[in-house]
This record gives C-alpha cells, sequence and structure tokens, in this order.
C-alpha cells in the first residue's frame, strides 16, 4: 500500500491546531535495537488539557446533536484516512513496538473494522433504544402521563492509549470509536512509547473532523511524560468518563482522582487478569499432548503482550497431566525469545518473573530460548501446587509477558477453592470433553461470577470485534463490571438515559416522535414496535 508521506512534527493535535508543548520532550525507543526515533516529541501541560476540554465542551451540544447517519460518515471517513496513510503507519509502528509486519497490518484492519462496526450500529438505531409509555388519561386510580425515554451522551471522555495495540487500543482504538459513535468528543492522552504511530493516526482523525465538517473540539490529542497530563484531563471538570487500558497501579491512580472530583465520573478501567485454564481430566486424556503444544502457541503470541495471555492453568494432578506439561516443556523450550514493546515493560517482565523463579515454593518447569538482543522476552513456565498457591498472594499477580503458573490440585473440591480465591478476569476457559460435562456445569456458575467471557476449548488469546463480544470483567480485571470495551456494546459506556415527561411534540427528539422519522425499532407501551 502506498504511504501518503505525513511529515511527523512531535505536536500536539489540539482541535483544528498543531501546537508544540511546553514541557519538555521525550523520544519513542525502537525496543529491538534500543534506538532513539526522530522528531522529539514536545509534552503537554495542564494549560494545554484545559485548551482541549474547553474546545471540546463547545463542540459537545452541535456535535451530540449529529443524525446518526453523520456520525457514521465521520467514523468511515476516519477508517479511511487510516488506510490511506499507507505503508508509513506500519513501518512506524513496527520501529516503536517491536511488532513484526503482519500482525500491526492486521490490527489495522481490526481498528477500521471496528470503527465501521460503530457506525453501521448507530446507523441501525442501537444506541438509542427508545421506549415510549403513551398518555393514559383514564387510568385507574390515578391517570399515567406520556413518558418517553432515549440515550444521549455523556459529554466529553478522556482516552488513555494503551501500550500493548497501538492502533486497535490506542488513538482511534475501541474507546475513542465507541465515545464518537455515541456522540461524544474524545480527547486522548497517546502512549510514550508509540508517539510517532499515534500522532499518525491522530493527523487521520483531524482531518475527518475537518472533511465531514465538524466542530474542531471533537477531537484533540496530547501528549506527556509522568502523570501531569493524565491527572489533569481525569480531573477536569468538563470531562464526563474515562476510558483507560493499562497497568493496575496506575488505573486505581486515575480511577481516584475520578472518583475524588467534586462531580465524580465514571472511569472504565481494563487492569489486569490472570485468565485462568482449567485443563479438565478428560481433555487431558483424550489430547494431552496436543493441548500443550496450542498451550504454547497460545502463552507466547505477541510476546505474552495480550490483555487475555493465558497466565494460569489449574489441573488435578495426574499422569495425563504430566503428559501436557511434557509437551508444552517442549514446545516452550523451542520458542524463540521476542522483542517486548518497550524497555519499561520488559524490565517489568523481568521482575515479576524473576519474583517467581526465586521462590522456593515454585517449580521452574520449562524457559524459552534467551537472546542477547535488547528488551527480549524469554518464555516461562511454572508450577506450584494449590495449598501453597492459596497462601501467598504473591501467586496471583500478573506476569505481563510469556510466562503462565501451573497449579496443580489434588482433587475437585480444591480445584474450585483456587477459582473462588482468584480476582475478576477478563476471561476464563474449560478445555473439557464429554466426560467432563459434569464437573464442568458445576464450574459454570463459579466462572460465570469471576470472567466476562467463558471459553470451551479455545483459547483466551484473540478477541473478536463483534456484537456479542464482551471484553470485560470483575474488579480487577476492569473497574466497572458492567461494562465492556470492546463489542457494539461498548458504546453504551457514554450514553445515560433521560425520560421525557409531557413534553409538547414540537420539543420531542427525532427518536421518540410520534411519526418515528428515524425508523428505529422502539419499545411503545412495552411492546416492540417500527
Amino acid at each position: 500500500m502506498k504511504s501518503s508521506g505525513q511529515l511527523l512534527t512531535g505536536n500536539l493535535l489540539i482541535g483544528a491546531q498543531q501546537v508544540a508543548g511546553s514541557k519538555g520532550t521525550l523520544y519513542a525507543i525502537n525496543p529491538t535495537t534500543g534506538e532513539q526515533l526522530q522528531p522529539a516529541y514536545h509534552l503537554g501541560s495542564a494549560d494545554d488539557v484545559a485548551r482541549a476540554c474547553q474546545l471540546a465542551e463547545q463542540a459537545f451540544d452541535s456535535y451530540r446533536a449529529t443524525l446518526p447517519t453523520v456520525r457514521a460518515n465521520f467514523l468511515e471517513t476516519i477508517a479511511r484516512n487510516i488506510e490511506a496513510i499507507g505503508d508509513q503507519l506500519i513501518e512506524r509502528a513496527m520501529a516503536e513496538t517491536g511488532l513484526p509486519k503482519a500482525r500491526l497490518e492486521g490490527e489495522r484492519g481490526r481498528t477500521c473494522n471496528q470503527l465501521r462496526l460503530f457506525a453501521a450500529t448507530i446507523q441501525a438505531g442501537e444506541q438509542n433504544q427508545p421506549r415510549i409509555d403513551p398518555r393514559q388519561p383514564e387510568r385507574k386510580p390515578l391517570p399515567r402521563a406520556d413518558l418517553r425515554q432515549r440515550r444521549i451522551p455523556l459529554g466529553p471522555v478522556a482516552v488513555f492509549g494503551a501500550s500493548n495495540f497501538p492502533l486497535a487500543f490506542s488513538v482511534a482504538g475501541g474507546d475513542t470509536a465507541s465515545a464518537l459513535a455515541a456522540g461524544c468528543p474524545v480527547i486522548v492522552k497517546g502512549h510514550s512509547a508509540h508517539p510517532g504511530t499515534s500522532e499518525l493516526v491522530g493527523h487521520a482523525i483531524q482531518k475527518a473532523v475537518a472533511e465531514c465538517d465538524l466542530p474542531e473540539g471533537v477531537f484533540s490529542l496530547i501528549f506527556g511524560a509522568g502523570a501531569e497530563v493524565g491527572a489533569a484531563l481525569v480531573a477536569h471538570p468538563l470531562v464526563q468518563a474515562v476510558g483507560f487500558t493499562g497497568s493496575r497501579a496506575g488505573g486505581i491512580a486515575l480511577m481516584r482522582i475520578a472518583q475524588s472530583r467534586p462531580q465524580p465520573i465514571p472511569f472504565y478501567g481494563e487492569l489486569s487478569a490472570l485468565n485462568p485454564v482449567v485443563l479438565l481430566p478428560g481433555a487431558l486424556s483424550e489430547r494431552g499432548d496436543e493441548l500443550g503444544r496450542q498451550f504454547v502457541a497460545s502463552l507466547t503470541m505477541g510476546a505474552g503482550q495480550f490483555c487475555t495471555n493465558p497466565g494460569l492453568l489449574l489441573a488435578l494432578d495426574s499422569p495425563a497431566l504430566d503428559s501436557f506439561i511434557a509437551a508444552a516443556s517442549a514446545a516452550l523450550q523451542d520458542s524463540v525469545a521476542q522483542t517486548m514493546l518497550s524497555p519499561g515493560i520488559h524490565n517489568a517482565y523481568e521482575h515479576s518473573t524473576a519474583c517467581i523463579a526465586g521462590s522456593k515454593q515454585v517449580q521452574t518447569l520449562a524457559r524459552g530460548q534467551s537472546s542477547s538482543a535488547p528488551n527480549t522476552c524469554r518464555a516461562a513456565l511454572y508450577a506450584t501446587r494449590a495449598e501453597i498457591f492459596l497462601t501467598n498472594a504473591n501467586l496471583h499477580e500478573e506476569m505481563f509477558g510469556a510466562a503462565s503458573l501451573l497449579v496443580r490440585c489434588r482433587d475437585e473440591q480444591e480445584l474450585i477453592s483456587v477459582l473462588s480465591h482468584l480476582d475478576g478476569q477478563l476471561t476464563a476457559t474449560l478445555q473439557l470433553a464429554d466426560a467432563d460435562l459434569p464437573f464442568a456445569r458445576k464450574l459454570l456458575p463459579l466462572l460465570e461470577r469471576k470472567a466476562g467471557r467463558i471459553l470451551a476449548n479455545g483459547w483466551p488469546t484473540g478477541v473478536e470485534v463483534c456484537h456479542a463480544m464482551v471484553h470485560g470483567g470483575p474488579w480487577p480485571a476492569t473497574t466497572d463490571v458492567r461494562a465492556t470495551s470492546v463489542g457494539s456494546a461498548a458504546l453504551e459506556r457514554f450514553l445515560r438515559p433521560v425520560c421525557y415527561q409531557d413534553l409538547p411534540a414540537a420539543l420531542l427528539p427525532p427518536e421518540l416522535q410520534d411519526n418515528n422519522p428515524l425508523q428505529l425499532t422502539r419499545l411503545v407501551d412495552g411492546k416492540s414496535a417500527h
């Protein structure tokens, strides 16, 4: 694909303007070589945040009043503009993340596809969920007023770009796409590990705003090192919701700011997960060797830098489990070390695996191949017993990378006890055979309480962007168990219901007018009607 040759400036994108920040500079680092990448990125300040928020507030009422067809065209224009960047986007992302070309091309496709999914969703009117309960003046003992409900956008939304998906969870990722689809202006804090990639996508959105003749404050992109810009963004009184994917410590700090404001706001954070995989006896007996190889393929995909990486295995002790371990260990020992996304992520991985490996209560089953190249991830598989796992909270910590812990259980009750003691998770997986169905049926209610997505005979890496997907879960997988950050339902995070009582017909919004000019499916007096 031909590159458009967009010049990287290192500037903030505040509304329609390019602004040089005044709070110092940062450079992207190529994690494969350690090379410093040009240009320098000029970091924003609290004043820059305030300017972006003011523009977003000025744009809000105009933008939220646009017809779904207008916002859908805007999202589709963003997708076309991202595609038009061409090879330059992929090459810059490769340089900033160490991710391979094929992975990033696939992620670009996912990014554009989810923009188009939200465009189709809002054109179908699914986000409005209009409800009409007509007046009942003759009802006894009291008449009923005319009541009509729709959902409206919350207001300006702050989005934090993620480190592990420089496109799909970043500047034009799912949080931005869903907020824009809902009718909310967006201010993005670009991730410091891939500012060039972020700027390229930011220009694509900025250009789409102009092409669609929308208010400039619909989108801004700010860079900042440390906590100042992020904290200022979450604390700003004009921001009405936050979308965040990142570390537990960083997410908790920002969540506390969101909750301690004079007006607390929703904070939708994805923080950490172990994504347990339960290896049931029948499945191990039938295909233990195959499961061992499949597990390693999932574990090492993308150097394990996925939110849904299988970081925990649970199984009953048996000879079949030993066969699984042998197959998994052999596959792991053959796995090549891969470059991690940044020096910071690599250092955190080295620290977390060293802590696990250094425990006298943990056995190292296998390690992948080592490498002398910088910032590489050497895969690891560890094991411990259930009674140790239950009493050692340090073993419950996420190792962000290609590392997993196997917990050996004596019997079904001990396995249930381990699951019961886990925090909330993004996913939980059952590897099962027909003979395992009675025990799986017993586990299912527990897994429903622990995870946002339950898989059978699959692996959790890979999150399909579709209507039914849930990418969320109980704390600390996410900060709001009711929400998903992937799939068309993600835009519900940025809407709230409003009821209109006895409003004159001339004042009713189109979704609630009697003649239904938008041709939406509505709930009228409790019955679906078109």
